[in-house]
């Protein structure tokens, strides 16, 4: 996207091309590492990770040796010193922390620095503390940054509407290579689990002597705003159970109220603890659909749910809430590669289960679609966001 008409571009003299970018983080995920490699081959960084709540699924953060860029771990309060300290051309800051992200500000503005704000908030949290403090701050920022990185056109359009101006798209990604490498065979067959059980076989007769099953998959953690209520609700609701179908709860463990104890079937339904990224592939490679119905809370609305790419990159169909941000910033979409039902609605999600259950041709087809969709979701593309957006201050290494 182009800078806003009438904002100036600015690049002080004493801030070269050859100093790096300060990419100021929480975490640095395993599924994050391929796109900050690739925004540093483009653009040069220095990560700074300070901690903080984790909420996104995957590995908590990545061993140093896995990072092939400057990187160091600081309190948040030590970012203002940081982004002041004149060793880089800009400073990029994410929108969580409860004090890195006004002490990113504070520091880039102490060394007047370009500030490119990161954000993923969809919806305005409700929670008391959000509306009296965070949402004063957040609309500060929104009117002062010089760039807006959003994770979609979903988070583009909100701060738009609260007055960012010079607003750019990184897409959500995973590293498609690893999450589409094939893994035949696997669809319908059992899958051995951590303490020796395994998914349940499918029944009755077929071309290897048993009928198909078909086999929902659901991966997160055990939180309210992933919908696990609304989908056990609704699993209920559709009828379906074994041998005909089974729903798979992968990483919501086995110490809650409906769970059997040990997570063992019931009603074809088998939960297990969080599983390793080459472990959680093997399951989207055993499952027919992935199911992911968050809903939106006081504090939280799902940003995207990166599970949606891993599971398209292994040709499943998705049905997800209209509260998830990928359906939202446009990847899923309905009846294409996909299908949306309204959030906290288990007759509608019962009945797009159904649906799936009954209709194999139609899994096919959204499944095809969804791996053609997905492969634009790169970690290159995710950099060239941040680049672009380096290039609307005349800061970046890149020609746009």
């Amino acid at each position: 996207m182009s800078r806003t008409p009438g904002r100036p571009a600015r690049r002080p003299a004493s801030r070269p091309l050859s100093r790096p970018i300060l990419f100021a983080t929480g975490h640095a995920p395993a599924y994050r590492i391929g796109g900050l490699a690739a925004l540093h081959e483009l653009e040069g960084i220095e990560v700074a990770l300070f901690g903080g709540r984790f909420k996104h699924g995957g590995e908590r953060s990545a061993a140093a040796e896995r990072l092939s860029f400057a990187h160091r771990h600081v309190s948040q309060r030590q970012l203002m010193r940081l982004a002041a300290s004149w060793r880089h051309r800009a400073v990029v800051a994410s929108s969580g922390g409860r004090i890195a992200l006004p002490a990113a500000w504070a520091g880039a503005r102490a060394a007047r620095l370009p500030l490119i704000l990161w954000t993923s908030l969809w919806a305005q949290p409700a929670s008391p503390a959000h509306l009296l403090l965070g949402w004063p701050l957040m609309r500060t920022l929104y009117r002062s940054a010089d760039a807006v990185v959003a994770y979609g056109p979903h988070v583009a359009d909100y701060v738009r509407r609260r007055g960012a101006r010079n607003v750019h798209i990184a897409p959500q990604a995973v590293d498609n290579e690893f999450w589409a490498q094939p893994l035949p065979g696997l669809r319908g067959q059992s899958l051995p689990e951590p303490g020796g059980q395994s998914l349940p076989e499918p029944g009755g007769v077929g071309a290897r002597g048993r009928a198909e099953q078909v086999r929902f998959l659901f991966a997160g953690r055990p939180a309210r705003e992933k919908g696990l209520g609304v989908l056990m609700e609704a699993w209920r609701m559709s009828g379906l159970q074994a041998p005909s179908a089974a729903l798979v709860l992968v990483g919501v463990g086995s110490d809650l109220p409906w769970v059997p104890a040990g997570g063992a079937v019931s009603d074809g339904i088998i939960c297990t603890d969080p599983v390793p990224a080459a472990q959680l592939r093997r399951h989207y490679a055993a499952a027919d659909v992935l199911v992911l119905p968050s809903i939106p809370t006081a504090t939280f609305r799902e940003p995207w749910g990166l599970v949606v790419n891993e599971a398209m990159n292994q040709g499943l169909p998705v049905i997800v809430s209209d509260a998830v941000g990928a359906a939202a910033g446009g990847l899923v979409r309905n009846d294409v590669n996909g299908l949306i039902v309204p959030a906290g609605d288990p007759e509608a999600l019962a009945a797009a289960m159904q649906r799936l259950h009954c209709d194999a041709a139609l899994r096919a087809r959204l499944g095809r679609q969804g791996a053609l969709d997905v492969s634009a979701y790169t970690h290159e593309a995710w950099a060239r966001g941040f680049s672009q957006a380096l290039a609307s201050v005349n800061l970046s290494r890149q020609r746009w």
